[in-house]
């Protein structure tokens, strides 16, 4: 089967096209023949300046081939969707069964990869924050896989302005027609706001905390680290609320399943809209992360193993 392999040499153009065999599913795995997998900016990340080679991790959907013992629930032949840690950009990949979601048979692999993975971390960080109906909601990031979800997410939740922050003018129109109400550029957050959805980290951690209004929540669920100034906080009367989805999936597993079901029902009602950039062969995985790096991409960019 066809894989992309990481090597060592500080950029995109280090990834390679290599013919493997075919895994085989642990203990509580399914083996999938991918159709479609969501390139996730954490493992972006890691490529940059890493001084080994990176597992190429990702969102991957696709048919499932074959069980692993003790998986129930799921059959041979069952569409699913989940996270893969590792080698999922490959034409065959194995998913924890415990952590794969079940694609219903109106929906695309693309669709899910998707809807999947970036709609529960956007619906854990908006429901970490404690909304309120009429509060104002800050999303940065808001042109990327999480951020059009999380925007769709506050709107349906009852937020009064939802604003969207991105990285250039180009987007604003893009964001506008995902709900935002407004649009603000990094450079100029503006504020106060009762509610932060931090997407981007690093820099623009400082930021948000003073653009947050008096006993306004701020939830990082980027990996993009940051520090902050903790006077800042008291300043506000603020808090600074950590989000991993990872943490949910497997300290709270029922509330994960849960989650994935009403995705769907609420994708099936219009409420929530999942974005698409871009479709690529594997082959070019190296192209899709270069249109990642460079903030360039407006909802999922997406490899498909044609």
């Amino acid at each position: 089967m066809l894989r992309i392999r990481h090597e060592v040499n500080g950029g995109p153009e280090v990834l390679f096209a290599e013919e493997v065999d075919r895994p085989e599913p642990g203990a509580g795995e399914v083996l999938v023949r991918v159709e479609a997998v969501g390139v996730t900016l954490p493992t972006v990340r890691k490529l940059r300046g890493s001084g080994e080679p990176v597992p190429l991790g990702g969102e991957v959907a696709g048919e499932i081939v074959a069980l692993g013992a003790g998986v129930t629930g799921f059959g041979v032949g069952d569409r699913v969707a989940g996270l893969c840690f590792a080698d999922a950009y490959a034409e065959f990949a194995v998913l924890n069964g415990a952590m794969a979601s079940r694609i219903p048979d109106s929906a695309t692999a693309v669709e899910a990869v998707a809807l999947v993975r970036s709609g529960l971390v956007a619906r854990g960080a908006y429901e970490a924050a404690r909304p309120e109906p009429g509060e104002s909601v800050l999303v940065t990031a808001a042109a990327s896989a999480v951020g059009t979800l999380a925007l769709q997410y506050a709107k349906a939740g009852g937020a009064a302005r939802v604003v969207a922050a991105v990285s250039s003018a180009d987007k604003a129109d893009f964001v506008r027609g995902l709900g935002a109400d407004e649009v603000v550029h990094y450079g100029d957050l503006g504020g106060p706001y009762d509610v932060i959805l931090d997407g981007v980290g690093g820099e623009l951690l400082g930021p948000a905390v003073r653009a947050l209004a008096t006993g306004g929540r701020l939830v990082a669920f980027s990996s993009g680290g940051g520090t902050v100034e903790t006077y800042e906080l008291l300043l506000r009367g603020a808090s600074l609320i950590g989000f991993q989805m990872r943490a949910v999936a497997t300290g709270r597993p029922e509330l994960y399943q849960r989650w994935q079901c009403e995705l769907w029902q609420l994708r099936d009602a219009g409420t929530l809209r999942p974005a698409v950039h871009g479709e690529f062969p594997l082959r070019d995985a190296a192209r899709a992360h270069t249109v990642i790096e460079q903030r360039r991409n407006l909802g999922k960019v997406v490899l498909v193993p044609r």
